[in-house]
């Protein structure tokens, strides 16, 4: 299997998170039935595939407009996926998750598929920048078409996830989840590092 494409799903699965999505969900869609649960987990995966596909195919352009350097946004990226681990790794991401869903059942909010699911939780601004950083590591056609299948693999599997939210919490409970989020949160910690050393290298020509 290509090096670029597990290295783009590694990333993109730790950013998007499927495993901490999952709950989140299973707590939003508490009083749906399977069926709207479903199609909801279903439109929300495809709302962020076009988020991000967006920013894929045209984030350089938009970078290009603003005259932002890709080094300087590789290092601002490193950045903020530093952030995003370091808040998986002592779970306050979690628990930002948790009280944004507690906000919106508050407000009695029936399709959760486009906010907050869709965006900011799967096509945040740590997926975008990750897509971004990625496809910007794509040196020809078939570099961006194994992003991209990248991207599609893990939303599909975000969408399972989303889907058999509710069994797979009875099946594992939050312990196992809470391991998962911290194992994933270290990985994304050296990548988001490796980001930052690659922008230092490009800006400074070392």
């Amino acid at each position: 299997m290509n090096e670029l494409f597990v290295s783009a799903f590694i990333t993109l699965f730790v950013v998007i998170d499927p495993p901490g999505c999952a709950p989140i969900y299973a707590g939003l869609t508490k009083g749906a039935s399977a069926a709207e649960r479903r199609n909801m987990a279903i439109r929300a995966s495809v709302i962020a595939l076009a988020i991000l596909l967006g920013f894929a195919l045209f984030g350089e352009q938009l970078l290009g407009a603003l005259h932002i350097q890709l080094d300087s946004f590789r290092i601002a990226g490193g950045f903020m996926l530093f952030w995003i681990a370091f808040e998986m790794v002592f779970e306050k991401r979690t628990q930002r998750r948790e009280e944004r869903a507690e906000k919106i059942a508050a407000s009695e909010v029936e399709d959760v598929s486009v906010f907050p699911m869709a965006m900011p939780m799967l096509a945040g601004p740590g997926a975008i920048a990750a897509i971004m950083l990625l496809m910007n590591e794509a040196d020809d056609l078939n570099d961006q078409l194994m992003v991209l299948g990248a991207l599609a693999t893990v939303l599909v599997i975000t969408m399972v996830a989303l889907v058999a939210a509710g069994p797979l919490m009875r099946l594992f409970g939050d312990r196992v989840e809470a391991v998962v989020t911290r194992l994933l949160g270290v990985l994304l910690a050296a990548l988001a590092a490796q980001y930052v050393i690659d922008g230092l290298k490009g800006s400074f020509g070392i």
